[in-house]
């Protein structure tokens, strides 16, 4: 791969990691559209993607700095003291029981995941899978609020009930955390199907949203422990390829900040919809070798 060719890969992946449309998806799309002469089987091929993830949870910690330190304190206090007294303890613990599920995956499926990224034609048709989970998402979310306008409590009740993230039960920390071990699957969005698990908790957009960001810096910062040291290695551009995550933290950066207002107001579906489209187009273009 070459410092074009890296840079962009950077790009693509800081803008699309956070946006519901599987950053993941594109990266083995992509090349594959423009016959880049690299293959997507090479074993530095996913390593690489993790060094780019690095730079998106670097983005992601400078984000919520302040928000890190509490969760930091309160994990550790929380440990050591052996029970839960503050927000800051419980959002500890229910990140830390969101990691688990995508943690076990990693560890006795890495093989079988990584055989995934070869394919072009799996990423693409997963990616139509996800567009269909996000509708999913939203069409449960909106029987819920149906049924939340049905409900007789007074409207302040309500509104507390799925206000914070840290007010969900740990049942639904480890949902979440399940959703997101799906995302190892090219073609299946990391923060989409994390977002739409908060959604089925009781969270609105935007909280949901602030969950997703959060319950992602620990589980990339995990695969980067694991698979950075293989690019270490004879023959790999470790210089490009770290101006690549530098640049792909810059790009996630704006994406973070941008999803995060719009998830004020805005849904899942239009991406729902990207998804479908550029899965069934790419699916067409791959077949027909254009």
């Amino acid at each position: 791969m070459n410092l074009a060719q890296a840079l962009f890969m950077g790009l693509l992946q800081g803008a699309t990691e956070l946006f519901p449309v599987s950053s993941l998806g594109h990266s083995v799309i992509i090349p594959s559209l423009l016959h880049w002469s690299f293959k997507q089987s090479d074993p530095t091929f996913v390593p690489f993607l993790v060094l780019l993830h690095l730079g998106t949870a670097g983005a992601l910690l400078v984000l919520y700095r302040s928000q890190w330190i509490e969760i930091s304190r309160g994990f550790f206090t929380a440990a050591v003291r052996g029970s839960i007294t503050t927000p800051a303890e419980r959002l500890a613990m229910l990140l830390l029981t969101g990691t688990i599920p995508a943690a076990i995956l990693g560890v006795f499926f890495e093989t079988r995941i990584k055989s995934l990224f070869a394919s072009a034609y799996v990423a693409a048709g997963f990616l139509v899978v996800n567009g269909v989970l996000l509708f999913a998402f939203e069409q449960l979310r909106r029987r819920a609020e149906r049924r939340a306008a049905l409900d007789t409590k007074p409207r302040e009740e309500q509104e507390l009930s799925f206000a914070q993230a840290e007010r969900i039960s740990f049942f639904a920390a480890a949902v979440i955390g399940a959703c997101q071990a799906l995302a190892f699957l090219p073609g299946i969005s990391r923060s989409g199907v994390t977002i739409g698990g908060g959604l089925l908790a009781g969270l609105r957009h935007q909280e949901a949203a602030r969950f997703s960001f959060l319950l992602a810096t620990p589980t990339i910062l995990g695969a980067g422990i694991v698979e950075v040291p293989q690019l270490f290695s004879t023959g790999v551009p470790l210089g490009e390829y770290l101006a690549a995550a530098v640049l792909s933290g810059l790009a996630a950066y704006a994406s973070a900040r941008f999803l995060l207002r719009y998830f004020r107001s805005g849904r899942l579906d239009p991406y729902g919809w990207y998804c479908v489209a550029a899965g069934v187009a790419s699916l067409a273009l791959l077949h027909f070798s254009l």
